[in-house]
């Protein structure tokens, strides 16, 4: 029997909603500090409320003796009442734009950075310089839209991978003009002698040819030619003793011929995509530095301090702007409210709790910012003493110290730099899961990722070692991987397979 009618239920459940403060934060948290800076610039033409401190507020020296423990700041509701507390807004809704630092120094960000605001110098393009070359050629009419089509058609690295059916599908479709296979081929291989020489090939091979036919009468070339048209597949394969019986040379000859194919460029085109780019610099969000105690502070072993920083670059100050207060004093004095008035005094109320967000958002960015990195470096602290010795730590490790979701952590080090003695490094470096030694302790998986590395580059060239091999020996230096972890690092590290590191000599 089928029942019709209407039922009600009542169904009880729990939903988490965020707070547009609470998604403004974690969209800041986010930021790394060069974006940060252009939030900023947004929000203070977005907002009028909203200005800059005064240049000599900011980034006032913060020194501290200990390291301390900095508590997230929480947030209060915005005062839903029409009035305003001025005197409590202008106490605190500024942020001063100071850098955050931990340890018995600190050291000021930022300096004189104008250049920065800028214009980049322009460049031109890869495909406007072959433009320009092609114009010199002397094409017709016929092969300078071949051209155009064949430009238009390359891809990242330079290469030309379209079938040729399609570019004479699309001349004949689009201008009316009919031309073939042969045509198209002929105009490609004219751009491929162009600048840079091997724009437009059709593969690897086809690239390093034309590159050795346009070579100098240099030591090897011929040789060259003939190993990479003639016998590819050894080439490829390095299969050193049938190529030295094929080209009928001996092991320094061969080694000549590597040597210039090993000069060549197989990516033609990768110049032409970040050509001076500027604008993709890294800047750091963190410095840490290990200032070992002076001979003498302290009894026994010497302990010294860690200088942490969070560069604030071209952060500026921010309040609430002062001449706002003005205006809504004015408007309080009003005895009449027309409905112009009410729409102003809400205007500015809106315009001030959204500033008074933004204020508090940053500073509790710089918290969690500063709270995340002490902690890292706590739990690192080998790595900034030596620059070496990194030991397992995953995300969760973080999180529960600091009291933040995994999330939130993720956020936080997504995108982020530290600059320390020993270099630059993303913070994710720090992340990586445990491996046991022959002694029982933990080591990072990032360590044993550099040890194979360094057994590599040690190896024997002639007699590269196998995988296998490379679990003994480091196995010798206690490590204890199994021949499908190493595999898995090595193909990480972008360390080919033994018989392709093979050398002639």
């Amino acid at each position: 029997m089928i029942k019709t009618g209407q039922q009600m239920n009542q169904k009880q459940s729990q939903q988490q909603r965020l707070s547009p403060q609470q998604i403004q934060y974690i969209k800041l948290l986010q930021l790394p500090t060069v974006a940060l800076e252009q939030r900023i610039k947004d929000e203070l033409e977005e907002n009028p409320v909203l200005e800059e401190g005064e240049p000599e507020d900011s980034y006032d020296e913060l020194e501290q003796t200990e390291w301390e423990e900095q508590k997230e700041e929480e947030l209060e509701p915005v005062d839903q009442n029409e009035e305003i507390d001025w005197d409590e807004y202008m106490q605190n809704t500024e942020y001063d734009g100071e850098n955050y630092s931990g340890g018995s120094s600190y050291s000021g960000g930022g300096g004189d950075e104008s250049w920065r605001d800028l214009p980049n110098p322009y460049h031109e393009s890869l495909l406007e310089e072959l433009e320009q070359q092609v114009s010199l050629l002397d094409f017709n009419e016929e092969q300078k839209l071949i051209a155009d089509q064949i430009l238009g058609s390359l891809d990242q690295d330079g290469y030309f991978r379209r079938e040729i059916e399609a570019v004479v599908d699309n001349i004949a479709f689009n201008h009316g003009t009919l031309t073939n296979e042969e045509e198209v081929e002929k105009v490609r291989k004219e751009i491929q002698r162009l600048d840079p020489p091997g724009i437009a090939s059709r593969d690897l091979r086809d690239c390093l040819l034309v590159q050795l036919e346009l070579m100098d009468d240099e030591e090897g070339r011929d040789n060259a030619i003939k190993m990479l048209r003639d016998h590819w597949d050894l080439f490829e394969k390095k299969h050193f003793k049938k190529l030295k019986k094929k080209l009928d040379i001996d092991d320094e000859e061969l080694q000549t011929a590597f040597d210039c194919v090993t000069g060549l460029d197989p990516k033609p085109g990768a110049v032409g995509t970040a050509v001076d780019d500027t604008s993709n610099y890294i800047e750091p969000d963190f410095e840490v530095y290990y200032q070992p105690a002076e001979k003498g502070d302290v009894e026994g072993e010497e302990e010294g301090d860690f200088v942490i920083t969070l560069n604030n670059g071209n952060v500026p100050p921010l309040r609430i702007s002062p001449r706002y207060k003005d205006m809504w004093d004015d408007l309080k004095k009003k005895k009449k409210s027309n409905k112009q008035t009410k729409e102003t005094k809400k205007f500015i109320k809106n315009k001030i709790e959204s500033a008074q967000w933004f204020i508090d958002s940053i500073r509790q960015r710089q918290n969690t910012l500063m709270n995340t990195m002490k902690t890292i470096v706590a739990l690192q602290e080998d790595f900034f003493k030596h620059g070496e010795g990194l030991k397992p730590m995953i995300l969760k490790d973080i999180a529960e110290r600091v009291n933040l979701d995994i999330s939130t952590i993720s956020r936080v080090v997504n995108g982020k730099y530290v600059q320390t003695h020993f270099g630059v490094f993303e913070l994710k470096y720090f992340f990586s899961e445990g491996i046991e030694t022959e002694d029982g302790e933990e080591v990072s998986s990032t360590e044993v990722k550099n040890a194979v590395q360094d057994i590599v580059d040690n190896e024997d060239k002639q007699k590269p070692l196998s995988d296998q091999a490379i679990v003994k020996k480091l196995k010798e230096r206690g490590y204890k991987v199994a021949r499908r972890t190493v595999s898995k690092y090595r193909k990480k590290l972008n360390i080919p397979v033994a018989r392709l590191r093979k050398q002639i000599m």
